[in-house]
């Protein structure tokens, strides 16, 4: 028993360190700043473990992350919780896939999110990787209504844009999360540029159903 119980314990340490080292990338990336944006990894089918509220993500350690219950009851940890810990719930809720969520603030996704510009369905790669880029609309950050509309919306994709707000991302682990959040943001560059020249051609209708069919039998990146 008590083997077992050190096994856990490297685990949730291993954990630990790997959000941590994705939130400073996060931040040296540009994503986020200051206390912004959060991160989530599952530990167990039954425990979360998540950042805090108001800590800097460039100076987040280890020690500080929370574990919670998958109702968002804390069990451990000095901090509190993330305030958008619904998110984080409703989201590994609707994908039993996913094991981590990463929510950003990258700045391009959110400047194109204020266009209303169509970004799904022009780039085939993204629609591959990403399935649908759905900018989902404004909701009052904080809020349940806004956790309801990322969770129905990761039913067709791996990583949204919330309107005025930033991204949501998920993984079967937290570096494939943080990896869909570089995606996003940087087809949200190539269109942010392609737009600048004219407006960008979409695939026609039959292809795009194509690549959708595609995205989804290869859920998460199992190409």
């Amino acid at each position: 028993m008590p083997r077992v119980t050190n096994v856990t314990s490297q685990m949730e340490h291993a954990l630990r360190e790997d959000i941590v080292r994705h939130c400073r990338l996060l931040h040296q990336r540009g994503y986020l700043a200051a206390n912004d944006g959060n991160v989530s990894a599952r530990l167990d089918a039954n425990r979360l473990l998540v950042t805090p509220s108001g800590v800097h993500k460039g100076f987040l350690e280890p020690g500080d992350l929370i574990i919670v219950d998958m109702k968002g009851n804390k069990l451990s940890g000095e901090r509190t919780p993330t305030g958008e810990l619904a998110l984080h719930l409703r989201a590994l809720a609707q994908r039993p896939d996913c094991n981590a969520v990463v929510h950003s603030h990258p700045p391009l996704a959110i400047a194109m999110s204020l266009t209303k510009k169509k970004l799904d369905g022009i780039l085939p790669e993204v629609t591959l990787s990403l399935g649908r880029l759905q900018v989902v609309p404004y909701k009052r950050p904080l809020t349940d209504d806004l956790a309801r509309a990322v969770a129905e919306a990761l039913e067709q994709s791996d990583a949204i844009i919330m309107e005025r707000h930033g991204t949501v991302a998920i993984g079967k682990d937290v570096a494939q999360a943080y990896g869909q959040t570089e995606r996003i943001e940087h087809a949200c560059q190539v269109l942010w540029s392609a737009y600048s020249l004219a407006a960008p051609r979409p695939v026609d209708e039959s292809e795009q159903r194509a690549l959708l069919r595609m995205y989804e039998a290869s859920r998460l990146g199992r190409r």
